[in-house]
């Protein structure tokens, strides 16, 4: 089982896009997929049907009270489940603001359910506060999407000290496995060459000892298409939308990667972690 953060705390650079999509088609090639919601805007599970304005229990009331996870875990398409979220969601961070733990709520209540999955795919939210903290401690490795663009870059390395000092401090399993690549236009000479630069920064860092040092990039390249823009206004994938565009040949390909990558990898077992020395605040 691989348990895998789909982060950036830039919007618009395709994570959302890349966390339902890529669930999407994992579940398609017969693997068994849990979606977790954990962004207030709720778009990933609008992308998948469950509207901000219906009744319904998510990972708010997880977080935030007794509600176990199983409750609010909904199979939406074959061999894909959802946890949806909620726009209460954004109150979160208030309300557990004076909880003890309340970094690793998420990791405690999902030991029981985790064995069910082949991949568990986090959605985070734009931002580096206690509902990323939740998904970092939680998971066991990162997939960072990235725009081919200037703007898109600012504020990587802030990321990228957020991610040590979690996985220092919280979650000493964890590690930035792969870089994908969304909106990408190779006709563009701006996107060769920041994905020039960026590759050229980590293959830099393979010479440290930092939890980056390992990381690649993913051949497929998602390409901007209009279909992937569209399909989460129908609440459906982009397989259900548009089964033969060019955003779903892409991330059929990108889960194929994704599955090559796992039967090659060895899945390191989680430590156990001490955190009443923690200080999460200073992971934010």
């Amino acid at each position: 089982m691989r348990t895998i953060a789909v982060i950036n705390q830039k919007g618009g650079v395709g994570k959302t896009t890349t966390a339902v999509n890529l669930s999407a088609a994992l579940a398609e090639q017969g693997q068994r997929v849990w979606l977790i919601d954990l962004d207030p805007q709720a778009h990933a599970s609008l992308h998948l049907g469950f509207g901000m304005q219906e009744d319904y229990l998510s990972v708010y009331d997880v977080l935030t009270d007794d509600t176990p996870l199983a409750d609010v875990c909904h199979q939406v398409e074959e061999n894909l489940w959802l946890t949806p979220s909620h726009i209460d969601l954004a109150a979160a961070e208030m309300e557990l603001s004076g909880a003890v733990g309340r970094e690793i709520i998420l990791r405690d209540k999902m030991s029981d359910m985790a064995t069910n999955f082949d991949y568990i795919i986090f959605d985070c939210p734009p931002s580096l506060g206690v509902l990323t903290l939740n998904a970092l401690t939680t998971a066991d490795e990162i997939f960072l999407p990235l725009q081919p663009h200037f703007l898109a870059l600012h504020g990587l390395s802030k990321l990228l000290r957020t991610i040590e000092l979690v996985a220092r401090r919280l979650n000493p399993a964890l590690t930035l496995t792969s870089l994908v690549y969304c909106l990408f236009d190779s006709g563009t000479r701006l996107a060769n060459e920041v994905v020039g630069d960026v590759e050229f920064f980590f293959a830099e860092q393979r010479l440290s000892n930092s939890i980056w040092s390992e990381v690649s990039s993913f051949d497929t390249r998602i390409r901007r298409n209009i279909r992937l823009a569209e399909a989460p206004s129908y609440g459906q994938s982009i397989f259900q939308y548009a089964n033969d565009s060019n955003g779903a040949q892409d991330y059929r390909c990108l889960a194929m990667e994704v599955m090559n990558q796992t039967d090659q990898m060895v899945i390191k077992p989680r430590q156990k972690i001490v955190t009443a020395e923690a200080n999460p605040t200073q992971a934010r």
